[in-house]
């Protein structure tokens, strides 16, 4: 990324302002503006995320933000309540109050006198669920969205559930949202009350994933916030982004086909990252296109910026497997409209270890059952572009699993969209899960994952009422796999796996369920994309550019490792992953200069199974988080634990906080919460 120290508008930096809500708390910001905007007012853009504004997204936010300001806009990075140096407390994601706090920060920004009155909203993750939430709320002042990696429906396709199943997401990233929470103020900025502030914080944290445990359907809880229950609630124009190696790129079509606004749908090859940052790659000038959607509906400059095909995306091309990507080959194609007309629905028919493109025969059924480890190929769910993380080869898996292979193909064949296998099958269990892959087969066997999608067999009519299978009766189901861009070329073979199950990614079914098929009552649908010329003559993106950021310091040093360990003697299979964590066990810490501050949070995630018994499962996630001054030095050791019987989980958890090296609040939970039906 190029680092662009010289811009059209000098920038000043607030490094601490308190947004006064209506109900008397403040939320702490960080504010960039173009210098003079006081006697020229220019259009705000806003970011509210939980990350701290402060300290842990210091240098993403000033790269972006810094721009913004340089190029002619206000830009305000918001601690959201209970986070950072903001007033009250975080009790969970996306709650009505987080929505009105956002309501009344936009329009504050508005009457500020460096603000035109006219404010975008852009954010990663948090931040794009936020920008589209508060988006559906229409405040007046709102004029634009841009939303990275961010869903439409929290409880299909977020970190929860996935086709009713269990994701592990929801523990590691439940541990993640602990240690966000849980972390103190900067007595720099709010004095000697730090410590009364953080205790409080201690003292009120919720266990976050047994929370979302507690609501295994799609209930109110997650239709809230869930902006696919009225697409028509949105006025403000929405550019939605993503990338193949992210696990919200299913949203940007659903958005496109969904919204009534102007929108645009950007995908590339990159994970849960800004596309300026973009791993793989390559990346891209975001940020220059963002700032033509900031002045087409900001300032309203006619420049182009809603004209044009409106989806685009990264057609991938075959590649060798690998856990590892820094750059994902292909080109940039893109539809007028989406869903585009031009896309051809092609169905394909199951055959005993065959796919079949013309009218499959009759064909005997076919029981299978998975190996409970079934799935270690399948990498992270959502890549963060750190090594180790994509899907590998999907052999080991495939020797696993039901397999279709379809004959070597004669020609180049394009997909783009969402395929969906519809299979008619039986169980001998009340509950269990059926995994389904799409993969990219070399001539040499080499196997590559494409799409995959999974479905609870208990939720076959819908995430509302799921019901327990009747053994042996059989039913039809359908499962949409996750949207994709792939080229497969003349030579290879397309391939369906079927699982009972996919560790660590989802957790197990409450006993080892063996499933029977009827190959003559399937069929795998593709989403064909034919040739299109006007894709040579799409614009380039420009070079990717970011402002300069703080100087930092790492004083510490260690890779990220993911191993795979099976033990012989006792059957157990265990991955483990360790981001940020020395031999020791403790943080790789950095330095952040400009604020004189030490900052380290390590991770370790520790996924076991038995192939044979699925009781067996347990998820752990390990933290440890410090910042350290002259004078302060604050530590959080945070450990959160999963297992299972067939009628329940038990979550339980501990929290340390020390303050100067002495304890200063522990916190522990023990809870069981019925499985009902996961």
């Amino acid at each position: 990324m190029r680092v662009v120290r010289s811009f059209p508008h000098e920038v000043v930096e607030i490094e601490h302002v308190l947004v006064p809500m209506p109900d008397g708390a403040r939320l702490a910001a960080r504010v960039w503006l173009p210098a003079g905007a006081e006697r020229s007012p220019v259009p705000a853009v806003l970011e509210a995320i939980p990350y701290r504004k402060r300290d842990a997204t210091r240098a993403r936010d000033e790269a972006m933000h810094r721009w913004f300001a340089g190029h002619g806009y206000a830009a305000v990075r918001l601690d959201i309540r209970g986070s950072g140096e903001s007033d009250g407390f975080l009790e969970d994601e996306y709650l009505p109050r987080e929505q009105e706090d956002g309501v009344a920060a936009i329009e504050w920004i508005a009457a500020q006198p460096w603000c035109s009155g006219a404010v975008g909203m852009i954010g990663k993750s948090w931040g794009g669920f936020a920008a589209l939430q508060i988006a559906a709320l229409r405040p007046p002042a709102l004029k634009a969205v841009v939303a990275v990696c961010a869903t439409d429906d929290r409880y299909a396709d977020d970190a929860h559930y996935m086709g009713g199943c269990l994701l592990n997401e929801n523990l590691v990233w439940g541990s993640g949202l602990l240690a966000v929470a849980a972390h103190p103020p900067d007595p720099v900025l709010v004095g000697d009350r730090w410590r009364a502030i953080w205790r409080e914080r201690l003292e009120r944290l919720p266990l976050f994933p047994a929370t979302w445990l507690r609501h295994p359907t799609r209930d109110a809880y997650w239709r809230h916030g869930s902006i696919a229950e009225a697409y028509e609630r949105i006025a403000a124009p929405v550019l939605a982004v993503s990338g193949w190696a992210d696990g919200y790129s299913n949203a940007v079509p659903r958005l496109l086909a969904g919204l009534r606004v102007p929108r645009r749908g950007l995908v590339g090859p990159w994970a849960h990252v800004y596309p300026h940052e973009g791993v793989p790659g390559p990346a891209i000038g975001f940020l220059q296109e963002v700032l033509r959607w900031w002045d087409r509906w900001l300032k309203g400059e006619e420049n182009g910026a809603d004209g044009g095909p409106a989806y685009r995306v990264w057609m991938q091309e075959s590649v060798r497997p690998s856990a590892t990507y820094a750059d994902r080959p292909g080109r940039w194609v893109a539809e007028e409209t989406w869903p585009s007309p031009r896309i051809e629905r092609r169905r394909i028919g199951l055959e005993v270890g065959r796919l079949v493109f013309d009218p499959p025969g009759r064909a005997a059924t076919i029981s299978f059952s998975s190996p409970a480890s079934t799935g270690l190929a399948a990498g992270a769910w959502c890549g963060f572009g750190i090594e180790g993380e994509t899907p590998d080869d999907q052999r080991a898996d495939d020797g696993k699993s039901l397999v279709f292979d379809s004959p070597p193909l004669d020609e180049r064949l394009e997909l783009l969209g969402a395929p969906a296998l519809t299979v008619r099958v039986a169980s001998d269990r009340p509950a269990a899960l059926l995994a389904a892959r799409l993969c990219d087969v070399a001539p040499d066997g080499a196997s590559l994952r494409v799409a995959y999608g999974l479905l609870n067999l208990t939720h076959r009519d819908g995430h509302d009422a799921p019901a327990p299978l009747v053994p042996g009766e059989p039913v039809t189901v359908r499962i949409v796999l996750s949207d994709l861009a792939h080229a497969f070329p003349p030579g290879h073979r397309l391939r369906l796996a079927l699982s009972t199950a996919y560790w660590p990614v989802a957790w197990p079914s409450p006993d080892r369920a063996t499933l029977t098929l009827h190959p003559a009552d399937a069929a795998l649908e593709l989403p064909v994309r034919p040739p299109r010329g006007e894709d040579a003559a799409l614009p380039p993106f420009e070079e990717p550019e970011g402002a300069e950021v703080g100087p930092s310091e790492d004083l510490d040093d260690a890779p990220p490792r993911r191993t795979i360990a099976r033990d012989l003697t006792t059957g157990e299979v265990v991955v483990e992953s360790r981001l940020d964590v020395d031999d020791d066990g403790e943080p790789i810490r950095s330095r952040l200069e400009d604020i004189d501050l030490v900052v380290g949070h390590s991770v370790v995630e520790r996924f076991t199974i038995r192939d044979d018994d699925p009781s067996a499962a347990r998820a752990e996630v390990r933290q440890v988080v410090v910042t350290e001054r002259d004078g302060h030095a604050a530590r959080l050791e945070i450990e959160t634990v999963l297992t299972a019987t067939p009628d329940a989980f038990r979550l339980r958890a501990s929290l340390t906080a020390k303050d100067g090296g002495r304890t200063f609040v522990t916190r522990e939970w023990d809870e069981t919460i019925p499985r009902a039906s996961v």
